[in-house]
């Protein structure tokens, strides 16, 4: 009962004052099952990119933290090519940072900075973090052009309802499996997020 009730709130204060270049809402009936939107940020390489996220509410909220992962491919040293991203705040102590006194907001605030300030010394993909750390401009470049294949946004009109702006979830995880069997690609080494 104190999730869905603390659910509730949040998911209202989500809609009426929305961190800038947040939106979050869920999806049909399920209050679980979450889906946001992050705007890339100004100055970095993910900007004019729109990228979604799951966000998948655990029985034991706000005492286990969200599992959240990325929908749209996102070139980066801490999220993987499935999608799931390693941030200290999606994580329970000793390991991680979260606390009951977060919320959904702070955390997709949290991941919409970790965009910006990509954390290279607690990377998932450790080829990207050696390219974030010593060849940025390269980094910068790739970067920039998969949130133009995956993230950019088209004039298409509104988005109905507020719905994801991917097409299907299975869509999405085919692009990042096709990157790597691309002609001469190489498949970022992983690395396992601690």
């Amino acid at each position: 009962m104190q999730r869905a009730s603390r659910l509730k709130r949040e998911l209202q204060m989500l809609s009426t004052e929305p961190p800038p270049g947040i939106t979050c809402w869920q999806t049909e009936e399920r209050i679980d099952d979450l889906r946001a939107q992050i705007v890339g940020g100004t100055g970095t390489p993910y900007e004019g990119g729109l990228f979604s996220l799951e966000v998948k509410i655990p029985e034991r909220y706000p005492f286990e933290p969200p599992k959240i992962r990325f929908l749209t491919p996102v070139y980066h040293p801490n999220i993987d090519n499935s999608g799931r991203i390693c941030h200290d705040a999606l994580k329970l102590p000793p390991k991680g940072a979260w606390k009951p006194s977060l919320n959904i907001s702070t955390v997709l605030t949290s991941i919409q900075l970790l965009m910006a300030e990509p954390n290279p010394d607690d990377p998932l993909m450790a080829d990207i973090s050696s390219e974030f750390k010593y060849n940025k401009h390269l980094f910068t470049e790739k970067a920039r052009k998969w949130t133009q294949e995956h993230a950019a946004q088209k004039n298409t009109g509104v988005v109905e309802d507020n719905k994801e702006n991917t097409q299907d979830q299975k869509v999405s995880s085919r692009k990042r499996e096709s990157l790597s069997a691309q002609p001469g690609a190489e498949e970022p080494s992983k690395k396992a997020c601690l």
